[in-house]
């Protein structure tokens, strides 16, 4: 008796047990450091960019899971400056299924499916950084299966992170959306194609007269040693700001190609005509040490490489941001690049590139370019 009564304790336990197993707290630290080095060669020095060394990235942070609520705190550190990175709860109502709200960087294009210091090229393209945004607030729902990946995010403008709204008055809000399908995702034979949209309304200015009433849209020169505009347009009397961008990634075995292009329209007050700016870059990466390359579904995109691995990558990126019609000149860009990385093993990797960019049509600049050859060492865990 006692014995049928001890076992219908466990069997009624179990449930219990795996209730209490599922709400488990988990925490595990995280980081990274970046030790670059830069020779840099302009044309005309006006832009004041000079070679050296640097510390352009120190990540310290925490990631924590309880049942299907997970979350992450994230710091970073760059040349005396302290800011905030990755602040986020995200809810998983399963595999497929989860909501996301915070400071984070949302589904958009590509480029997404990496984090600004894992980009294979060292530096992501010019074109994305103007055209996309950085880390904002907002809340994403993202849906991901074995052919298809869906994501949309109600977002509010940068500076909403930065500033108090009796300084910015009322945030622009806006939305983005991406959508991939990816029918082959096996390792050594990739393929998907997605496309992106949004639209943003009009962002935050000091001056008074500008505030949500401009968006000020820009890239850098491709290295992080010496932070300086490569091309920046302001456009002044903006309302909204559309956006879109189609994907296309192929990988067979070790080689992988990954293009898109992005398009932004800003309409504008007054009967002004409308800026549209463009760009463009196309990606080949090609394993020469190593397995072939595989996918992450939840990000779309290919994953980090395995350790031990090294690839041979060549970028070629356009960016213009400049157009004739609203009398705006913030310059095209060209950027030609060839690198090598080196997955040396879990926590290390080495990149070195070498880059020849060409900025032209740029309002109070003369034309320049620069030849940079850099290397980095990169430490995550």
């Amino acid at each position: 008796m006692k014995r049928n009564i001890l076992m219908m304790a466990m069997l009624l336990a179990i449930p219990f047990a795996a209730q209490a197993q599922e709400a488990k707290l988990e925490v595990k630290p995280s980081g990274r450091i970046l030790f670059d080095a830069a020779y840099l060669k302009p044309q005309h020095n006006e832009d004041n960019m000079k070679s050296g060394v640097g510390i352009p990235d120190v990540r310290v942070g925490v990631g924590f899971s309880y049942g299907k609520w997970k979350g992450k705190i994230d710091m970073g550190y760059a040349y005396g400056k302290v800011g905030m990175k990755d602040v986020y709860l995200q809810y998983n109502f399963d595999k497929q299924n989860f909501l996301r709200g915070g400071y984070f960087i949302h589904q958009y294009g590509y480029q997404s499916c990496t984090s600004s210091s894992f980009k294979e090229t060292m530096e992501e393209p010019q074109s994305n950084a103007a055209f996309n945004n950085d880390r904002v607030i907002g809340l994403m729902y993202e849906h991901s299966e074995k052919n298809f990946l869906a994501t949309v995010s109600a977002i509010v403008e940068t500076d909403a992170m930065k500033q108090t709204t009796d300084i910015t008055g009322s945030e622009g809000i806006g939305a983005l959306t991406r959508l991939v399908w990816h029918p082959h995702t096996e390792r050594g034979n990739i393929f998907h194609v997605g496309i992106s949209g949004g639209i943003q309304g009009a962002r935050y200015s000091s001056n008074a007269e500008m505030n949500h009433k401009q968006f000020t849209l820009s890239s850098n020169w491709p290295t992080r040693v010496s932070k300086v505009k490569a091309q920046q347009a302001v456009v002044t009397e903006a309302k909204a700001m559309y956006m879109f961008s189609p994907e296309i990634l192929f990988s067979k075995g070790r080689f992988a190609a990954v293009g898109q292009y992005f398009l932004n329209k800003v309409s504008r007050r007054n009967d002004l005509d409308a800026f549209n700016g463009s760009g463009a870059y196309v990606t080949l990466r090609g394993i020469i040490k190593g397995d072939a390359y595989k996918y992450t579904m939840n990000d779309g995109g290919i994953d980090t490489p395995d350790p031990g691995i090294m690839e041979l990558v060549f970028q070629y990126n356009y960016t213009s941001l400049s157009d004739t019609r609203a009398k705006i000149y913030g310059g095209y860009l060209n950027d030609w690049t060839l690198g090598y990385d080196y997955y040396i093993n879990k926590y290390m990797i080495w990149r070195v590139r070498a880059s020849w960019t060409r900025v032209t049509n740029r309002a109070e600049y003369e034309n320049n370019e620069l030849w940079a050859v850099e290397t980095r060492l990169q430490v995550k865990f």
